[in-house]
């Protein structure tokens, strides 16, 4: 094993918005986010958010777990510091190490496991920068998992959760607090540690390490710990903290070890991507029409539409530049120049207001034209997306489309119709001809038609279907993991959402999601109870990016894997009222969310163990740190409104159900937010609605409708802006989820319940012989009237032997 070479930096970059952008309208620069939401949902070394790991209640720990190590490697080891061991030295310690976890006094296992903790945070001590600590990290990390010490983890949590007399002091505990979870905190901080590190890919890793990783990999997603894969008994662990019987579990730490447990074995964003392409491949479909991932990093925020008060001021300011007598060119050419971070759309100040949304803030334009210009920002070229002047996404049309249209023109025009058949074109006007050859080039037929075929033919023929080819996969294995327990699941994770979200309310039904923020000694001062107010905001939006982050991977990954997951898991979303939820988080004031200043960056680690930490005051508190947004709460609220597309998508009763809980003032209010990622799912999700709003809303909202056409995909025959077809799509929630149920619970049970399958699909035994042979215990009351069973069933039946014998 060979050390991996020293970095320059490891701090994540600075993103923070040019300077001249003000107001409440949020400006965010599309591809640089677009890089660091990669980042979290894939395996670049470039972002690592193990600060987020601790709460700044837990500070002094690191502390008390130096002095665990010290104390170790003092009895077994010479003076000598560890940086200056030998590998075989090194390998040696962590062995000693790993035997001090099996010991049976949870006093000495509490020790041994911080001084691994120690060992895992880079041996900090020894170090003088961030960079130092992280090589120390990657190194010790690969050591300890190559003597074995995850599997003792595993198996200590394990036992742990099943500690009933922790759980039951907890539940008798009227307040419960940091020291209630010490043993639970230790083990998920060393393995969040090792997943994450392990997870990233260095271009600088030896070919061991390599396999080493592809191997944990492997094992993380397999049932090797418990039978089961780690992932299960981590979302095992969510339901018995929201059930009320381990109320002391530090479930932040749960989360994001389970986020990145999945995200490890499943992969991210760019994996699915691959998955994806390879699929098609195999199914023979044609390829993607474009890369989605570059396609919106190429994208441009569009103008936030306008409020009354918005138009007022902009009428006011242009007044008082009409009196003005005289201007310079330079000025004038000031005025006139283009907007480097506005849409190409022209700007439309006559828009009139929402009708309806009386809650829309008085806030004004992030730029007016009288306003000092910022330099446009340049990107490498390599980077850039250059498209042709158009739309940025290709059209799609399905194959149902296709044939409704083929209807509806064969009924006007000849009067009959042909069922299924694309083809026959007789008797059409030579404009339908093209028509249906423009439609035809665009056809898009995606992996989960396919699927779905191929199980309504399992379903009609499952003698002569054949015998599916199932591949074992890590998603596969994942959702068998999960299957029995999947509604619990969801449910739980909900419940933590509400509690976490920030337009919740204190109620004493709902569950403690702060055990492992809070201190054992409330705070006496004015600066301590901001700290811990600022910690327990931040532990809230770290649980609410986590849960975000594990639903959308969960939906992507099942989705991709068969359709009929997604849709089980989607579907129990729905019936736990994850759409109203969603909606109620949003139904703030966005841009002070994103905005929000929960963090003390000079308390993250690895900067608190290595610098000299200032002193804190109430002021520098209150004035947070030098960034313009929080970049997880922004990441938070992507994930949760890309979760609320997957769930509407196609689905015409949850699209009747944003309409019913009026979401659409909530999302017009987050186009505020004026980054191109963030706008897009947005403007997607007003679409799917804008038919069911009324005439006058889509008059009222013609810059909403101007940016949906620029940046959501089209659908040729689509008239989401017209809404025609409203008389012809009654709103029958029941009968659509109870039929989608159906499907669902069919593939369930042929898949995977090997113990229900119908009677009349079972083999028959058709020989004579054996079944005349086979012995048959009669009751008793049929052997005492056996006599008059004959006489009235045989005797008395007159019988014709030429026909039974025929």
């Amino acid at each position: 094993m060979r050390e991996p070479s020293r970095r320059t930096t490891t701090s994540a970059p600075a993103w923070s918005l040019p300077k001249g952008i003000t107001g409440h309208s949020l400006l965010l620069l599309n591809t640089d986010l677009c890089d660091r939401f990669s980042c979290e949902f894939g395996t670049s070394y470039a972002y690592i958010s193990s600060p987020e790991l601790y709460s700044y209640t837990e500070g002094p720990e690191f502390l008390l777990n130096r002095k665990c190590f010290e104390e170790e490697f003092r009895t077994h080891v010479s003076d000598k510091k560890w940086t200056e061991l030998d590998v075989a030295q090194h390998r040696a310690h962590a062995m000693r190490l790993l035997d001090g976890l099996e010991v049976i006094t949870r006093e000495k296992r509490l020790k041994v496991s911080r001084a691994i903790l120690y060992m895992v945070q880079g041996t900090f001590a020894e170090c003088s920068s961030e960079a130092e600590v992280q090589h120390w990290m990657r190194y010790n990390i690969f050591l300890l998992l190559d003597v074995g010490t995850f599997t003792a983890l595993v198996e200590l949590l394990n036992m742990e959760v099943d500690n009933s007399a922790a759980c039951s002091s907890a539940v008798r505990k009227p307040a419960i607090s940091l020291a209630d979870s010490t043993d639970l905190r230790v083990l998920l901080n060393i393995m969040y540690l090792m997943v994450v590190t392990i997870q990233q890919e260095d271009p600088a890793d030896s070919p061991e390490w390599r396999a080493t990783r592809e191997t944990f990999k492997t094992e993380l997603g397999s049932p090797l710990y418990n039978n089961e894969p780690i992932s299960v008994m981590l979302f095992g662990m969510v339901t018995k903290f929201c059930s009320g019987h381990a109320p002391h579990f530090p479930m932040k730490k749960v989360l994001m070890l389970l986020w990145k447990s999945i995200l490890f074995t499943l992969g991210g964003f760019e994996q699915l991507q691959n998955i994806k392409v390879r699929k098609r491949e195999e199914l023979r479909l044609p390829p993607l029409p474009e890369d989605s991932i570059r396609v919106i990093r190429s994208m441009r925020a569009a103008s936030p539409p306008a409020s009354a008060s918005d138009l007022i001021e902009q009428q006011q300011k242009r007044a008082r530049r009409e009196h003005k007598s005289l201007i310079k060119q330079d000025n004038l050419d000031a005025f006139n120049e283009k907007d480097p971070y506005k849409s190409d759309e022209p700007r439309e100040d006559e828009d009139d207001n929402d009708d309806n949304d009386n809650s829309m803030e008085a806030e004004p334009f992030p730029m007016e034209r009288d306003e000092v210009m910022p330099p446009p920002i340049l990107h490498p070229t390599s980077e850039r997306v250059n498209f042709p002047k158009g739309l940025p996404w290709a059209p799609k049309v399905r194959e149902k489309d296709i044939e409704h249209f083929l209807e509806s023109s064969r009924s006007k025009f000849i009067g009959y119709t042909l069922g299924n058949d694309t083809d026959t074109v007789v008797g059409l006007p030579r404009p339908i001809h093209e028509s249906i050859r423009t439609l035809k080039q665009h056809k898009y037929i995606s992996i989960a038609e396919i699927q779905i075929a191929k199980e309504d033919e399992f379903q009609k023929t499952p003698l002569s279907g054949g015998e599916e080819d199932v591949e074992m996969c890590s998603t596969e294995l994942l959702y068998q993991g999960i299957l029995p327990s999947l509604p619990q699941y969801m449910i739980a994770l909900l419940k933590i959402l509400l509690a976490a979200a920030p337009t919740s309310k204190a109620k004493t039904d709902s569950i403690n999601i702060l055990a492992d923020v809070l201190p054992e000694e409330m705070p006496t001062t004015v600066l301590q109870s901001m700290k811990l107010g600022v910690d327990v905001n931040r532990h809230k939006e770290i649980i609410v990016k986590a849960i975000s982050a594990i639903l959308l991977l969960l939906l992507k990954h099942f989705k991709l894997n068969h359709v009929y997951q997604f849709e089980y898991m989607a579907q129990h979303l729905v019936f736990a009222n994850c759409i109203p939820l969603i909606l109620k988080f949003f139904n703030q004031n966005i841009i002070s969310y994103i905005t929000a200043k929960n963090s003390i960056s000079v308390l993250d680690f690895p900067y608190c163990v290595v610098h000299e930490l200032p002193e804190l005051t109430a002021e520098s508190l209150e004035a947070g740190d030098n960034n313009q947004f929080c970049w997880r709460n922004l990441f938070s609220c992507i994930n949760l409104l890309r979760i609320l597309n997957k769930l509407t998508k196609w689905k015409h009763s949850r699209t009747m159900m944003l309409v019913v809980f009026k979401s659409a003032p909530i999302l017009k209010r987050a186009l505020k937010v004026k980054q191109a990622m963030m706008q897009l799912y947005v403007l997607k999700l007003l679409k799917v609605q804008t038919k069911y709003l009324g005439r006058q809303w889509r008059k009222s909202n013609m810059k909403t409708m101007s940016a949906i056409y620029q940046k959501v995909r089209h659908r040729l025959n689509d008239d989401w802006a017209y809404g025609n077809d409203l008389d012809a799509r009654p709103w029958d929630f029941q009968a659509e989820e109870c039929a989608l149920r159906a499907n669902i619970e069919r593939f369930n049970s042929r898949r995977y319940d090997n113990n229900q399958r119908n009677p009349d699909f079972l083999p028959v035994d058709n020989c004579l012989q054996s079944v005349l042979g086979q012995r048959v215990d009669l009751p008793e009351d049929f052997q005492m009237n056996y006599d008059l069973w004959l006489e009235r069933e045989v005797f008395s039946k007159p019988i014709s032997w030429e026909e039974l014998l025929q």
